[in-house]
């Protein structure tokens, strides 16, 4: 197929998902055109290669600004307004115009409206279809009840509603919709039957998956008293997940072993996080190159979400490496990973303290782990099989083209 690939920023190893279905389209012969905001020059350089073309547009924080306030007034969804710039609107429309299209490939909410007012500038186009990747509904919900402070629970409150409208009517708004679990599937079920708008088009689950082949088992030497918590520290989930893990959970383990030491690895971390490193027990890296050696050479991998939405990278990638991962019941919702084989399953702080203490003492049990770990994601969260998810939602959205 030709596809157009719209996302409201550049994809990366950063921003994976998009990143690798591009990649593994391209390997699986699609010609991909990528429309997407520019903000990472050495990951356009490598798209570039990769796609037939790339139009990375310039989107500067007033742009963002200018955007949220003209939405304000409106239904639309802060998250839709992000990227909606007259440049972003026009990169598309120009690429409709100026060739042939099989569908459209939306990335996410914040680029659904560019690819919406595109088209209606256009008069027609392709059928468009949506990685929705998560329910943003679901998301803010929970962040009311458990955001890290009351700005974020102010800004989930504040675009809640207009988005539980928008999500409601995806169905009809776009020819095939993906997600990334089948909670978010059924959250967006749900609001589109509870919003009196049933019916519509099909919502897929094409799952997250691991690069295999970067994400290596690691075998060799670890440092035997050392966590690790990974991931875009400036996240409110992840920052409150941070948070609890230095805060309330740390504190039970040095009570019993002082000598433990942690490493909040990722990047923009903010004042709160970056003054824990007063500690010489806790290091904060910011943004690193490289995440592998940070997960390989700790002993343990801890993710203590509190809330959040979709298949958590964090811990695939850390199963991925064989590094042992002990992680919250939310983290392993959109997963079929068996808790106690696969990886442990805490809840409160004790429980995290004491899963903790118990696996450091016992370094058989994360060896197996560690194993069943990797062996779980070769099987369940390969990128092939979810690109092939993507590609049943794209032949039924082009029923003319998916016998050609």
């Amino acid at each position: 197929m030709n596809i157009l690939f719209v996302a409201p920023y550049t994809p990366s190893p950063i921003r994976v998902r998009p990143y690798q279905f591009i990649r593994h389209l391209a390997q699986r012969g699609h010609a991909i055109t990528l429309v997407c905001a520019a903000d990472n020059a050495a990951a356009l350089d490598e798209l570039r290669a990769i796609c037939r073309r790339v139009v990375a547009v310039p989107v500067r924080r007033t742009d963002h600004l200018l955007a949220y306030a003209r939405a304000l007034p409106s239904a639309l969804p802060l998250q839709a307004a992000h990227c909606l710039t007259p440049a972003m609107v026009a990169a598309v429309a120009q690429a409709i115009k100026h060739s042939e299209y099989h569908v459209i490939h939306i990335e996410h909410l914040r680029a659904a409206e560019i690819v919406r007012v595109a088209l209606q500038q256009c008069g027609e186009g392709p059928p468009a279809v949506l990685d929705a990747v998560d329910s943003i509904t679901l998301l803010f919900e929970r962040t009311l009840r458990r955001g890290a402070n009351l700005s974020i629970r102010l800004r989930a409150l504040i675009d809640l509603a207009r988005t539980r409208r928008y999500e409601a009517a995806y169905p009809h708004r776009f020819a095939a919709i993906a997600v990334t679990s089948p909670e978010d599937r059924w959250a967006l079920l749900t609001l589109n039957r509870t919003l009196n708008q049933m019916g519509g088009n099909p919502i897929i689950v094409a799952p997250n998956g691991v690069d295999l082949a970067y994400f290596q088992p690691y075998t060799g030497p670890r440092r035997a008293n050392h966590i690790v918590f990974t991931g875009k520290m400036s996240y409110h989930a992840n920052e409150a997940a941070a948070r609890f893990l230095i805060e309330e959970i740390m504190p039970l383990v040095w009570a019993q072993r002082a000598d433990v030491t942690v490493t909040l690895a990722g990047a923009e971390p903010g004042p709160r996080l970056r003054a824990y490193a007063r500690d010489p027990r806790i290091t904060v890296t910011g943004a690193v190159p490289d995440l592998r050696p940070y997960l390989t050479q700790a002993a343990l991998a801890v993710a203590p979400i509190r809330y959040g939405v979709g298949v958590q990278n964090k811990v695939l990638e850390a199963m991925a490496t064989a590094t042992p991962v002990i992680t919250a019941r939310q983290a392993t919702i959109a997963l079929s990973a068996q808790p106690g084989r696969d990886l442990i399953v805490a809840g409160d702080a004790n429980s995290f303290a004491d899963a903790i203490l118990t696996l450091l003492a016992d370094d058989e049990r994360r060896a197996a782990l560690g194993q069943a770990g990797r062996r779980y994601v070769e099987q369940h969260h390969n990128w092939q099989q979810s690109v092939a998810k993507l590609e049943t939602g794209y032949a039924i959205a082009t029923k003319p083209f998916c016998h050609q």
